[in-house]
């Protein structure tokens, strides 16, 4: 979706900022429903309620915010009716209220744009369930209507039209709907569903590798702008307005917001004023920042306060030393990586880092250069997005793939914080994929594996992040794994010990490794990590 922004200015942060914006939100309703006492399932008014107004305070970008109302006008229905649950006539009335909240939400509201696809799910939908159709049906049909009105934006926008792509907004929505009808059916695929198929189709290949990311064995995560290429090939009109200025606003009422938004309309476009009666998120791109503070706090009090130049969106140069962000799924690990130097993120399997929080870490070192190590194959996207929001923001950063935690120790044993980013990324994405990692744990479900048929209570034995071997004693595997990994060598071993590992486990794999590889040097460490009574790497 980064790749698919070209309007209404091209800064490639669509995809970026509706990741983020939902990220957050889902985050923040988590901390909501701690703070009502809420544990367990809470109820679907509650998960409405609560989302919605995360989701305002959340949004982030044009499209942030327009989706931020879609969810409202969902979420209005259900909480005026006090749903259960939605039927089909229920999910009509959700998607077309959503649709109309969002349109109204925009000042001046431009065909070719998410609004486009959210009105033709809506009538789609409508039509559905006045035939007799389910949620399902309805669902299906919205998704259906919307990735049609997708393919028809370049007929309706002429800076789609020149650069040869879908519009991102409305690429969002369509992901959106495909979520929901894949919810409701249960029914997962492949993975690549009709937004996949209409980016592939209608944006221009090089784009659309760039979308589809950096090839695996590059080693670096490409963190930088997708769209730069099509937006040095002027597909949007030059002279608009220099910055992008959104904006919480508190302490107000609805004559003087009506006032600020006549204002603002006149500073500048892209205006979107959404929320109240008590909280209203503000949004516009004008050329003066300060006359558009000022008629905020005219209006009320505005805070959290975000500017961002748009013909400036690239890195800052680094004015600090390089400061390293990673994941740690237990508390010894990250005490580890602490004492190392790096920003430790909590991070472990059911309660793996948001965006959000590796965003926050990022800026919580200060630093102009960051590295960030995900230390979890689950957790790269994650880290993915949270670095291209940072380099959005002037924070060069750059992602070591360590997908666990015995790569990461690797990576982060070459640092060399007095040198640039560059070459700490290289040294420690070489140190990474250089070792070689495996892992024992105990299955809590039944599942079929390339090992076998597993169930509950069979040890498991992992060799680079698939089950390789299935036993029942947790040693006789951890040795087997280790044969597998010392197979073509190896000169240190790393043994983690998880929360549920007693000492008996490590001393007897320790113990082993000296009578039979005297050659090889062994660390031991207590991890605290969940899941995995003992983690292994070979290097």
């Amino acid at each position: 979706m980064d790749a698919l922004n070209v309007f209404p200015v091209p800064d490639g942060d669509t995809g970026t900022n509706l990741y983020l914006t939902m990220d957050t939100a889902l985050e923040d309703v988590k901390v909501a429903h701690a703070a009502q006492g809420i544990i367990g399932t809470a109820s679907l008014v509650d998960e409405a309620r609560n989302l919605s107004r995360a989701l305002l305070m959340s949004a982030r970008g044009n499209s942030g915010v327009i989706v931020s109302q879609i969810v409202a006008g969902l979420s209005a229905v259900v909480i005026e009716e006090g749903l259960t649950e939605l039927d089909g006539p229920a999910l009509a009335r959700a998607i077309t209220r959503g649709a109309e909240l969002a349109r109204a939400s925009v000042a001046h509201p431009q065909e070719g744009t998410i609004l486009t696809v959210a009105d033709a799910a809506a009538g789609a939908a409508v039509e559905s369930a006045s035939a007799g159709g389910g949620a399902v049906d309805v669902a299906a049909a919205a998704l259906a209507a919307a990735e049609v009105a997708l393919a028809r934006t370049p007929e309706q926008l002429p800076a789609l039209a020149h650069a040869g792509v879908v519009d991102a907004g409305g690429a969002g929505c369509v992901l959106m709907l495909e979520a929901l009808h894949r919810v409701l059916t249960g029914s997962w695929g492949d993975g690549s569903g009709p937004l996949h198929h209409a980016a592939e189709d209608l944006l221009p290949k090089a784009a659309w590798h760039t979308a589809q990311g950096p090839d695996e064995g590059s080693g670096l995560e490409d963190t930088g702008q997708g769209s730069d290429k099509l937006a040095a090939s002027g597909s949007t009109s030059a002279g608009g307005p220099a910055f992008e200025v959104m904006f919480l606003l508190d302490e107000s009422d609805a004559d003087r917001v009506l006032e600020m938004k006549a204002t603002l309309d006149g500073l500048g476009d892209s205006l979107l004023v959404v929320g109240g009666p008590d909280l209203w998120n503000v949004h516009v791109h004008v050329d003066d920042v300060g006359a558009a503070v000022e008629a905020g706090i005219l209006a009320g009090r505005p805070h959290r306060v975000k500017v961002t130049h748009f013909a400036t969106q690239v890195a800052a140069k680094e004015t600090q030393q390089v400061a390293v962000v990673a994941c740690a799924a237990g508390p010894g690990m990250a005490a580890i990586l602490e004492e190392a130097g790096a920003t430790v993120v909590l991070s472990a399997p059911g309660a793996r880092a948001s965006a959000g929080q590796l965003l926050e870490a990022i800026h919580a070192t200060r630093a102009g250069s960051v590295i960030v190590l995900p230390n979890d194959k689950d957790t790269l996207m994650a880290a993915e997005v949270a670095c291209r929001a940072a380099t959005e923001e002037g924070i060069v950063t750059a992602i070591v793939p360590a997908r666990t935690a015995v790569q990461g120790l690797a990576a982060l044993a070459v640092v060399d914080l007095g040198k640039g980013l560059r070459e700490n990324a290289i040294a420690m994405t070489s140190a990474a994929v250089a070792t070689r990692h495996g892992a024992v744990s105990v299955a809590s479900r039944e599942v079929l594996t390339w090992a076998g048929h597993v169930t509950p209570g069979d040890v498991l034995g992992i060799v680079s992040g698939d089950v390789a071997l299935i036993g029942d004693d947790l040693a006789t595997v951890a040795h087997a794994v280790l044969d597998r990994l010392l197979s073509s060598g190896g000169e240190l071993v790393t043994l983690v010990s998880g929360a549920d590992a007693d000492d008996a486990l490590v001393d007897a794999v320790a113990d082993r490794l000296a009578k039979e590889h005297g050659e090889v040097e062994v660390v031991r460490i207590d991890g605290g990590q969940l899941v995995y009574p003992l983690l292994v790497g070979v290097e």
